[in-house]
């Protein structure tokens, strides 16, 4: 019996399937290593102060999320071997057998572990990515059982991520919340029992990449998000709507912050909901780990603050289980529709090549 085939399989065999392949429209604009400055990095040594250097830092923290809601943050307090220790247990797990890995399956509905690529049910196209995820907040659901069990510390340093994570995240949504002219633990609060889910996401050397995407353009739909990714890049950014996309720079130790949906109707849309992709490349594997912060499902989703002459993005407020149950059911639908436009496409090119064979085969008869 074959053994399974999971991405790194195929890496290692050259190997480059259909399901990858892209629509010319949806194919990376420019390269993984091609780094632009744009995306602010901002020091927030000091945040926890109240003087001028606090207001400095959430100054250029407000700036980010109203231009393009995404930055980047150092000396941000996660201690780096901490960083070190759970970047190194992701590499060992992506590198186990097919077998090991496929152990934790998430296909099925279950709630976390391994799963290759990813993509909505309903559509052909495939990223080039496999993952792990696993639930940590709240806490008491936790289920360990689909957390993996190699390596051994995983569980220990992972626990501690998580919590690191969770409190830097919420530091940072007060910040938010401040300039909004809340209180500080307004987008906290409008969580209610807040979710953190952490995926790591580990591309394989590709060897069509010019074909392909890593991650398929979206936006969050939670809070807020937090990615730790290694120095080989291919994180990309889009503020016109995919006309023009720029590669976020690594930068050693570094988190990337992105604002989700929910943040951005929190906010009415004052702080946007960074628009982004992953790409991948031929020499060079990449590993990055996102912290999603999330409300929980049943939180109200509903602007916080609307100011004076603006309009409400949402007519009515509604659960953020029906936000996101919205936001997939209009991607599944586009990518319904663009799945019926190709298939007439072809047929249409079908038709095409009949009628021009036809004066060819009267000549024949």
């Amino acid at each position: 019996m074959a053994s399974p085939k999971t991405l790194t399989t195929l890496a290692d065999e050259n190997t480059f399937e259909s399901r990858f392949i892209r629509d010319e429209d949806e194919r990376p604009k420019i390269a993984h290593n091609n780094f632009s400055n744009e995306i602010p990095i901002i020091s927030i040594a000091g945040i926890d102060e109240a003087n001028e250097q606090r207001e400095e830092i959430c100054k250029r923290i407000v700036e980010a999320c109203e231009e393009w809601g995404i930055f980047q943050v150092v000396d941000h307090g996660v201690d780096t071997k901490l960083i070190s220790e759970m970047t190194r247990l992701a590499r060992e797990f992506f590198a186990l057998s097919p077998e090991e890995k496929l152990r934790f399956d998430m296909s099925g509905g279950k709630k976390g572990g391994f799963i290759v690529s990813s993509h909505l049910q309903g559509e052909a196209v495939q990223d080039w990515r496999e993952i792990v995820t696993y639930f940590s907040y709240p806490i008491k659901s936790r289920d360990y059982s689909r957390w993996p069990e190699k390596p051994e510390e995983w569980k220990k340093v992972t626990e501690e991520y998580s919590e690191k994570l969770m409190s830097l995240s919420c530091k940072l949504l007060q910040v938010l919340s401040e300039a909004m002219g809340l209180e500080k633990d307004a987008l906290t609060k409008a969580c209610v029992d807040m979710d953190q889910k952490v995926v790591v996401n580990f591309y394989p050397k590709c060897p069509k990449p010019d074909l392909t995407l890593g991650l398929k353009r979206h936006t969050d739909p939670g809070t807020i998000t937090l990615l730790f990714q290694d120095q080989v890049g291919g994180l990309q950014a889009t503020k016109d709507n995919g006309k023009t996309w720029i590669t976020v720079q690594p930068v050693e130790g570094a988190f990337v912050v992105n604002l989700g949906d929910h943040g951005h109707i929190l906010s009415n849309g004052r702080f946007k909901n960074a628009d982004h992709q992953a790409v991948v490349n031929s020499n060079h594997s990449r590993l990055s780990i996102a912290t999603f912060q999330n409300p929980s499902p049943d939180a109200i989703v509903y602007p916080l603050k609307i100011r004076d002459g603006e309009k409400s993005l949402l007519e009515e407020p509604i659960t953020f289980a029906e936000m996101y149950r919205r936001k997939m059911s209009k991607d599944l639908e586009i990518a319904r529709l663009k799945k019926l436009a190709k298939e007439k496409q072809l047929q249409d090119l079908e038709i095409s090549v009949k009628f021009e064979a036809k004066p060819m085969d009267k000549i024949l008869a």
